[in-house]
């Protein structure tokens, strides 16, 4: 009982010793020490007590030749805290004020990497995957020939997939809660911005089944024209999907054009 009441005060001592020492250096007033202290701290991976040393330090050493390695290892400590909106504002930056640093180029890697940690899934926001993608569109445009370009180019085709996913559940959702119009307008636009999308059939047939029930839920005088449109849309998509899963159904939306088309000439003789 005695030896771990030892341990245990040892453990107590040494921390308040630690922290104390912590404590002076905050409140020292030489900054060699202090450069000297943020270093130590980041490679002991304590980012939480490295950070406010190199934010105090950044502005002191500003134009001296410490300033470079001061802000890198202020990129990293905000990276590593998972403090991600300031790192790839700070990585970035960091490229564009040291250009030709050995690490301009990972480092604006890395801020499209920060940005594309954030992108968060394809049911919220897309705004922070937006930003992930055209980070990485900057780096492999400033950067072509660097290692880094294969893995952006794959964290951007994921990326994409998210895009792709939002879209095609925004554009069905217009399907779901009846607004035809804004649906085949919705759906279309997927296509046009996602031509290879893997939901490409059920797209194509629900513009078809949009223009469908449109038709159907339209005034006597809309009808022609929306029944002209929905034989096109049939038309689209069965030289796309003549094998699909949907053709049944698609076959029987013509016949019930036709008929509806053939009823209405009728009416109007």
């Amino acid at each position: 009982m005695l030896k771990k009441l030892g341990v245990i005060l040892i453990v107590i001592s040494l921390f308040t010793i630690s922290c104390s020492k912590y404590q002076r250096l905050l409140k020292s007033a030489d900054m060699d020490a202090k450069y000297e202290g943020a270093i130590e701290y980041y490679n002991q991976e304590k980012y939480d007590k490295a950070l406010p040393l190199l934010e105090e330090l950044m502005p002191l050493y500003r134009g001296t030749e410490k300033a470079e390695n001061i802000y890198y290892h202020y990129c990293y400590t905000n990276f590593n805290l998972n403090l991600l909106y300031a790192a790839a504002y700070h990585f970035k930056k960091f490229s564009i004020t040291y250009p030709t640093s050995k690490h301009a180029s990972k480092m604006l890697f890395m801020s499209a990497y920060s940005n594309y940690l954030l992108s968060p899934s394809p049911t919220l926001d897309p705004t922070d995957t937006y930003a992930a993608v055209n980070s990485f569109q900057l780096f492999v445009n400033t950067y072509p020939e660097s290692e880094l370009v294969d893995s952006s180019n794959v964290l951007m085709d994921k990326l994409r997939n998210k895009l792709e996913i939002k879209s095609y559940l925004n554009a069905k959702q217009y399907y779901k809660i009846f607004n035809y119009k804004a649906a085949i307008v919705a759906l279309n636009n997927t296509l046009k911005d996602f031509p290879e999308t893997n939901y490409a059939e059920e797209i194509t047939f629900l513009i078809l089944k949009s223009h469908f029930l449109l038709t159907e839920n339209s005034i006597k005088q809309k009808k022609l024209e929306r029944i002209d449109d929905t034989i096109e849309a049939y038309h689209t998509f069965v030289d796309s999907y003549g094998d699909s899963k949907y053709l049944k159904e698609a076959q029987t939306i013509l016949t019930k054009m036709n008929n509806l088309r053939d009823k209405i000439t009728l009416e109007n003789l």
